[in-house]
């Protein structure tokens, strides 16, 4: 049995949080079909409500709180991520960006993602694929084909409705095979280490 880790970041700014709902119940999903192809999942939750200020600070000084480096490398140790942002003026949330921002170059690339968004009509619903894909394409992460978008109509009694319900567990098994297909991860990169050899570096030059 493969141990795993999920990252699942939410960026609702409220409590509670439909953006947090979603985003507990797309993790669950995930870790049953992996659990199903016999990994053991341990699902890491990370509401960035609660590191906003660190966020803001990181931006401003370039330099993470303790608490926020434990956050971004859970993130960018995990074997799979799960994100998800309320939908504000037809793209992502400022805090959601802002804490992607932070990621370092690189740090995602070929990490299985599965994206997903909250919003108060089903018309916002369009912005996972022109402004959460491409920023992840951007990061050189792999999104799986189902993105998923919650409206409040979509809720019953706090409850993923039908056709919510068929998306999430989709997507989930989606983020599952890509995770599943993929060596355990080793943990987040560490910046200082050595990427090329000191005869690389020296060319094969007398020294």
């Amino acid at each position: 049995m493969s141990r795993r880790t999920l990252a699942v970041v939410s960026a609702g700014l409220g409590r509670p949080s439909s953006t947090r709902l979603l985003a507990d119940q797309l993790a669950a999903a995930t870790r049953d079909e992996l659990a199903r192809r016999g990994d053991d999942v341990d699902v890491r939750p990370v509401e960035l409500r609660e590191h906003a200020h660190d966020v803001v600070n990181h931006l401003l000084t370039g330099f993470p709180s303790p608490a926020l480096r434990q956050v971004l490398d859970t993130v960018t140790g995990a074997d799979g991520l799960i994100a998800v942002t309320p939908i504000f003026h037809a793209s992502y949330n400022g805090l959601f960006k802002s804490f992607f921002d932070l990621v370092g170059p690189g740090a995602l690339a070929d990490r299985p993602v599965l994206a997903g968004a909250t919003g108060g009509t089903a018309r916002h619903s369009l912005a996972l694929e022109h402004a959460v894909r491409p920023m992840f394409a951007h990061l050189r992460s792999v999104v799986v084909p189902t993105a998923v978008f919650a409206a409040p109509e979509d809720w019953s009694a706090g409850v993923a409705d039908g056709a919510l319900r068929a998306r999430i567990v989709r997507a989930g098994n989606e983020l599952a095979e890509q995770i599943h297909r993929r060596p355990a991860s080793t943990g987040p990169a560490d910046p200082f280490a050595l990427t090329t050899s000191f005869d690389e570096l020296l060319g094969g030059r007398d020294r």
